[in-house]
């Protein structure tokens, strides 16, 4: 909830100070075990007891008491007070990572005197409150969300007839307070009820729910239950013993595939702090992680309830490289504590940097320096030379923002003006700042214009404000404006731990320029589907209606960039489905697609909100915000909560918290989904039109000649010599596991080498063999695509990428072109010179012999150096070949002759092998003359010559 709720204001005071909410009547929760008459044992009361009143938005409420439980509480706890909770119950159920969170406490005044009830409870600033009820000995109060001007116009009126309680706010680190205090007469019985709902956010590869537990006193009936509910699976879940070595052994997990249930239930024994304590233990965080399965790397697309989301966070993409500037506030009010976590922090990150990154160092105070004035490579020495000029940092002066920003947009500017940095590589600025600019331009709308100005659109800037005196509200905007993101860094904590883990989160960008679409005619109100960034461990959520009688099946296409290609994948779901399994699942939530789609609305238009660029377009968006707010009954900046008895005579105002250095209503430039999303001003970056998924270009079987030299079955070579217009054919029997060599060409540093796989047993004392895997080795680009029938791996330095030949796309890098088509070919072209394509054949899986292998293809229009060789190679050089005395052979098909080439003269036959490129199961004939005993006499030397000891080795001759 960062800037919107999560606190709400509920005071009732005592009668001299404002307003005595007194209730003389005792409800139907009253305990007759207290107020009792000693000699009637009759219930005190002055007259009948109040109807118990109907709460209106009942479908919000859910009681997670049981009958039992409500008829059979426990005796009290001595407290010394008076104040007596019977229970505290959390419910959490989290469906496809959206969590709704249930909190409800039943507390006793069993006191001899009126005195103040207090509930009290930390909520996520990620979270929006979304119902909150009060009972009071049987007299409901009701909270309903509200247009905030509206809300705090009724609950005016009621302060002015003194029929209204007082508003607290307050804000801690990532949680805000929800604070109710009612003021109520001896014998009271009282139940608080809060919901609220969130989107579980992934970061470094988990899920994290956090949920503050501080009961205050001990508890008859405490329990915590956490259900989750994942559809793909769940990869794992852990309960992390946050509250201290005391509840050891006590959280209770219990999975399945696609569900988990944590449970936390100590007895009051096991909450007490000691043997004969009478105060708790139970005073901190319960923190559950987990991860769901991932097998598609297209996505995680579910429809429900008219609604869609997808997820999508692929796997097995190789980072990035980086050019990070540290651009570090060190002006006077960093001294100290700030300053030496700072350091700390920095040590760690510096180590971390790849051997591809670049970096820099800016400092600044009333003036700018910079460590070094260019970008420099993350060497082991430089990285040393910079942490020991941080260590010697000593802060003072005043704060120039301004100028360091535009410093670092200059010292990016020129790597890329100069090739000093990959094309394709991440360019970020992280800001690291403790106050606001007090040199040089100070105001805050000017920097943001001057900064935005000089940004590219390739660099990005993450914004660390340290502490409450930075105005973190300009940190966001100016974040979020350039394709970054922003975050507080809590210094009366560990700041030092909390840099490093930001920095984690943007430390492996794995994809650029991501574009998630659906067909136009399926869906409508799509939230934002283009990213500048992905980063390892997150994940980018894209939700949207689904049009009604349209499809039933829901389709995405997604294109990305990544180090070294344009990718393109697929996902689907069925439309109906998943509400189908929902409707026999327990603790679940039907609708959570619904509001998940308006949780991200509601977050994004806050961010466009606070970029909006005039008057009149933040009042069309602010009406967005209240429609849906209201609709959802959310809790945000524009609205709040007022919570009344059904009577209307007595109001109590919930409203947004105010941060320091920030108004309640500033928006929510930090709220954003994930670490990719950025506002819509940048958003929609344009993008080209994707070349995979069935936009390939022409089959490859139309783009190479009729004629061509291949390599097909057990293996089988087919040489085509187009001056003399022949066709020459042999075999090679060689053993499983060696690797042939098929094109060396050392002058373009090119090598194509094939490993040789065995059937499944022997053939008439014949062990036949195929080809299993294809490697293409490009030397100078550093390109290596390794294709076998499982999989096809594409490595480029250090950038390795996997695909599964169920996809479709294509990359281009340095001029080497590689696309997949599904369950049918792979082809290879280098500089639009020199092409292969790969074929991939399945058997089926239960043939007593055969195995999937692989065919080669390669064009006679190649373009390779007069120092080709290898199997195939050598044949681009086309030998002069004689073919004479023809006559009948043995089989009347299959004539023989006498060929002369390369100063043999070889016995011959007239056959015919198979060429799959127009027909993969059968095949067509191409007739040639046939070469015995391993292509003896026609190949330079003996086959033997050609075995290679690696994929990637290029032919060695003598």
């Amino acid at each position: 909830m960062r800037h919107l709720v999560c606190f709400i204001g509920l005071l009732f005071v005592s009668k001299a100070s404002s307003l005595d909410f007194f209730v003389e009547e005792i409800g139907d929760f009253y305990d007759p075990r207290l107020g009792q008459d000693e000699e009637q044992g009759n219930i005190k009361t002055s007259g009948q007891s109040p109807p118990k009143l109907i709460n209106r938005y009942e479908r919000n409420r859910r009681s997670i008491f049981t009958a039992d439980e409500v008829e059979n509480e426990e005796v009290e706890v001595e407290t010394g007070d008076g104040i007596h909770i019977h229970s505290y119950k959390v419910e959490a159920r989290i469906t496809s990572r959206f969590a709704h969170t249930t909190i409800c406490s039943r507390v006793v005044n069993t006191a001899q005197h009126a005195q103040s009830v207090v509930f009290n409870v930390q909520i996520p600033k990620s979270a929006f409150i979304s119902n909150f009820t009060m009972d009071v000995n049987g007299i409901t109060f009701i909270g309903s969300v509200k247009e905030k001007t509206v809300a705090r116009s009724l609950y005016a009126k009621a302060r002015a007839r003194g029929k209204a309680a007082g508003i607290v706010r307050t804000n801690s680190n990532d949680m805000e307070t929800f604070k109710t205090e009612v003021h109520v007469p001896e014998g009271s019985k009282i139940q608080f009820e809060i919901h609220y709902q969130g989107m579980m956010q992934r970061k470094l590869g988990v899920y994290e729910y956090n949920l503050n537990l501080q009961p205050g006193k001990l508890v008859p009936q405490f329990q915590v239950d956490v259900y989750i509910y994942e559809l793909k699976g769940i990869a794992f879940v852990r309960a992390l013993n946050s509250l201290g070595g005391h509840f050891e052994g006590l959280i209770k997990v219990t999975t399945s595939n696609q569900k988990a249930h944590v449970c936390f239930k100590p007895t009051l024994h096991q909450q007490r702090k000691c043997h004969n304590c009478s105060s708790t233990a139970v005073d901190g965080d319960f923190t559950v992680q987990y991860d769901v399965s991932r097998e598609n790397n297209g996505g995680d697309l579910q429809v429900s309830d008219g609604y869609f989301v997808h997820f999508f966070a692929p796997i097995n993409l190789s980072p990035l490289p980086k050019n990070i500037i540290f651009v570090i506030d060190v002006s006077g009010s960093m001294w100290g504590l700030k300053m030496k976590q700072t350091v700390q922090a920095m040590q760690t990150i510096l180590d971390d940097l790849g051997h591809d990154d670049f970096f820099s160092i800016i400092d600044f105070n009333h003036n700018v320096r910079c460590w070094s004035d260019e970008l420099v490579p993350a060497t082991s020495i430089q990285t040393s030379e910079a942490k020991k000029y941080i260590q010697e940092i000593q802060p003072n002066g005043g704060t120039n923002i301004n100028e360091a920003l535009l410093r670092a947009t200059h010292m990016l500017s020129n790597a890329m003006n100069y090739g000093v940095i990959d094309p394709r590589s991440v360019s970020m600025i992280i800001l690291v700042s403790d106050g606001d600019p007090t040199v040089g331009e100070i105001k805050l709308s000017a920097i943001q214009k001057n900064v935005k100005k000089r940004m590219r659109d390739e660099f990005s800037l993450f914004s660390l404000g340290m502490g409450f005196d930075v105005d973190y509200d300009f940190l966001e905007r100016i974040a979020l404006e350039n394709r970054g993101m922003a975050q507080r860094i809590y210094a009366n904590q560990n700041a030092s731990q909390q840099l490093k883990d930001f920095y984690q989160q943007v430390s492996s960008p794995l994809l650029r320029k991501i574009l998630i679409e659906y067909p136009d005619e399926a869906v409508t109100d799509v939230t934002q589907n283009s990213f500048d960034k992905y980063f390892s461990g997150s994940e980018l959520v894209v939700a949207g209606r689904v049009e009604p009688h349209g499809y039933s099946v829901l389709q995405s296409v997604i294109t990305a960039s990544s180090g070294t290609m344009d990718l393109s994948l697929q996902a689907e779901a069925d439309v109906h489905e998943l509400d189908e399994i929902l409707a026999l699942q327990k603790y679940v939530n039907p609708g959570f697609a619904r509001q998940l789609w308006a949780y991200i609305t509601v977050n994004q238009l806050l961010a466009e909100r606070s970029l909006a660029s005039t008057a009149a377009k933040k009042r069309k968006i602010t009406q967005r915000i209240v429609s849906m707010s209201l609709q959802h009954q959310f809790v945000t900046p524009m609205t709040a909560m007022l919570v009344e008895s059904e009577s209307g005579d007595e109001r109590l105002l919930a409203d947004s918290p105010k941060d320091p250095k920030q108004g309640c209503c500033s928006g929510s430039l930090g709220r954003k989904v994930s670490l990719t999303y950025g506002p819509p001003p940048w958003a929609q970056f344009p993008t080209a039109q994707p070349t995979a998924l069935a936009q390939i270009g022409p089959d490859l079987v139309e783009a190479l000649p009729n004629h061509i030299t291949l390599v097909e079955n057990d293996p089988h070579f087919i040489i085509h010599l187009p001056k003399s217009k022949q066709d020459i054919c042999f075999n090679i029997d060689s053993e499983p596991g060696k690797i042939l060599n098929l094109v060396s060409d050392p002058d373009l540093g090119v090598v194509v080498n094939g490993q040789l796989i065995g059937a499944k047993k022997l053939e008439e004392t014949k062990m036949s063999t195929f080809f299993g895997t294809i490697a293409i080795y490009c030397k100078k680009q550093d390109m290596k695509v390794e294709i076998s029938t499982e999989h096809i791996s594409v490595t480029n330095g250090k950038y390795a990428h996997l695909f599964s030949w169920e996809e479709t796309g294509n990359m281009t890098q340095n001029g080497v072109k590689i696309s997949i088509k599904k369950d049918t070919h792979v082809t290879v072209s280098v500089n639009e010179e020199i092409s292969f394509m790969v074929l991939l054949h399945r058997v089926w899986k239960k043939h007593p012999v055969n195995v999937d292998f692989l065919g080669v293809y390669t064009p006679h229009t190649n373009m390779f150096s007069p120092e080709v060789h290898g199997l195939l190679g050598q044949f681009f050089s086309e030998p002069e070949v004689k073919v004479f005395n023809v006559h009948p052979g043995s089989d009347p098909k299959k004539p023989e002759a006498t060929m002369e080439v390369k100063g043999h003269k070889l016995a011959v036959t007239r056959g015919w092998q198979k060429d799959y490129r127009a027909e993969k199961v059968y095949g067509t004939n191409v007739y040639c003359w046939f070469i015995h005993n391993s292509g003896k006499g026609f190949i330079d030397g003996h086959y033997k010559d050609y075995i290679v000891p690696h994929l990637d080795s290029f032919l060695q001759r003598p």
